[in-house]
Parts: structure tokens; C-alpha cells; sequence
């Protein structure tokens, strides 16, 4: 894919205003973006699994479907597990890469891509409404270190990326499935962090974030047992959130109610003998 803003000129559409819901009327079969990411790029090719993620449905307003519809060919990823990537090729450079595991809207990506145009993130999401804000987010800012990834970032890691290929993981704020029976719906779990460690560098960083102090806490003790990975924090447990993160407006409302936002970074070790 070129490291590029330019794409082709999207054809012709009926004039909207912008942030307004977008209505069409499909045809049976008909896919809901035809240039855009596909419902489920997977499909019937893996096992079934307990998922850590809820798709929601929500709305797509007509600047988001028309940036999905536009940009999507040249910044987006449809996760199928099909094929082995080349980061490289993806973002026309070879510079550093961090994946992000659910970026909400997008608004923090968008701004720590700006902060640090050194650095590309592969940003992974399930939702619609925003995979398509921060595609417009990038061409806003002119952000050409961001690509948008649709899909199970479990099958990303597994069957699309090449060991060491990653220089540092984000999962903000990810779905802490409050309730103990969906406990093992987390995402933050040893299998899972061995799966991240074998396509980490080492020295990457692991960078979570949670205002839910019971997963924050479950959070710290999977890290600090796994092998692969030690606390950068010498005396151990939550990290201050770095100036790289972003407080969200999400975030800044929640700290005005009393809530507790735990920061934990840790560093993958060096490769074990096996």
C-alpha cells in the first residue's frame, strides 16, 4: 500500500449534511460498504472461540460511510487470517510499528499518531461508526502512520503477523466483562499474552490501561507472572499514565466521578532458550 493521502475520487453521491445518519435500503446480499470493510472478514475459516469483543451495530453517519467507502482501499485491513502481512508493505516505510486493540472512535489514536509521526499504529476495532471516524481523523490531520484494521485481532496476531514484527501493544480501556461468569471473556490472559510475546520485539512495550480496578488488578497479576514480560516500574504495580496517552473526554468525565484509571506497562523480555 503507498504511503499516501491521495486516493481516487470517490464517485458521485447525493449531497448530505455532514454527521448525519446514514439509511440505505440494501438489496439482499448486497454488502453494506461494496469499497469498504467487510461484515466478517474470518468468516467460517477458524474455530470458534470464546471472543473478547461484543460487535455493536451502532449508526454510520455519512462522513464516516464516505470515509470508509473512500479511504478504506488504501488504509484499511480486512482481518481474514488468510495470508502473512508485510508491515512494511503496508505502510510504504519501515519504521516502527505499534498495534492497538480497540480504539473506541479514535480520537487518541489520531492524536498520538500526530505526536509521533515516527511510529505507525495498526489500529484494530470491530466497530463500524469507528473505523470510519478515524479514517476521516487521519485525512483530517494528515496522519499517513495509521492504518485501520477490521476484525478478531486474535487472528491477526496468530495467523497474520511474523514473530517480532511488532514494536509495542496498546489496549485501552478494553471491555472488562464485569461479571465473574464472562471473566474468561478478557482479553487480558496468559494464553493470550504468549500469543503477543511471539510477535513482539524484544524491549516492546505493553501498555494497558482500564478504569475497571478489578480487571486493572487481574491485569497486574497475569503480567507480572507471565515470562515473557517484566513490570517497567522497578518497584513494581501501576504505572502513571504517560504524557503519550491521551486523557480521552471519556476518561476526563469518568476521573470527575471518582474513578480510578490504572496505566501498566511492561516490556517484553528477551527470547527464552527453548
Amino acid at each position: 500500500m503507498a504511503d499516501s493521502l491521495n486516493t481516487p475520487d470517490a464517485p458521485p453521491s447525493a449531497p448530505h449534511d455532514p454527521g448525519v445518519s446514514v439509511r440505505h435500503t440494501r438489496t439482499r446480499g448486497e454488502p453494506r460498504f461494496p469499497d469498504g470493510p467487510r461484515a466478517d472478514p474470518a468468516g467460517s475459516h477458524f474455530e470458534r472461540r470464546i471472543r473478547s469483543f461484543q460487535p455493536r451495530r451502532s449508526r454510520v453517519t455519512a462522513g464516516q460511510a464516505d470515509a470508509l467507502q473512500r479511504l478504506w482501499p488504501t488504509w484499511g485491513l480486512d482481518i481474514d487470517g488468510q495470508r502473512v502481512i508485510d508491515l512494511g508493505e503496508l505502510f510504504g516505510n519501515d519504521r516502527p510499528v505499534v498495534l492497538e486493540i480497540g480504539f473506541g472512535m479514535g480520537e487518541a489514536t489520531a492524536r498520538m499518531a500526530a505526536a509521533d509521526p515516527g511510529t505507525n499504529i495498526l489500529a484494530v476495532d470491530v466497530h463500524t461508526p469507528g473505523q470510519g471516524n478515524l479514517l476521516n481523523l487521519a485525512e483530517r490531520d494528515g496522519l499517513s502512520n495509521v492504518r485501520v484494521g477490521n476484525g478478531d485481532a486474535i487472528i491477526l496476531l496468530r495467523e497474520m503477523l511474523r514473530p517480532d514484527a511488532l514494536d509495542g501493544l496498546r489496549v485501552y480501556f478494553p471491555d472488562p466483562w464485569p461479571k465473574k461468569r464472562h471473566h474468561k471473556r478478557r482479553l487480558i490472559q496468559p494464553e493470550f499474552l504468549t500469543l503477543a510475546a511471539a510477535r513482539l520485539k524484544p524491549g516492546a512495550i505493553v501498555h494497558c490501561a482500564t478504569d475497571w480496578e478489578p480487571y486493572a488488578e487481574q491485569m497486574l497479576e497475569v503480567l507480572g507472572a507471565h515470562p515473557d514480560f517484566e513490570n517497567t516500574r522497578a518497584e513494581g504495580g501501576f504505572a502513571p499514565r504517560p504524557e503519550f496517552r491521551p486523557l480521552t473526554r471519556f476518561e476526563g468525565q469518568g476521573l470527575d466521578k471518582g474513578h480510578v484509571v490504572n496505566d501498566l506497562l511492561f516490556r517484553r523480555v528477551p527470547h527464552r532458550e527453548r
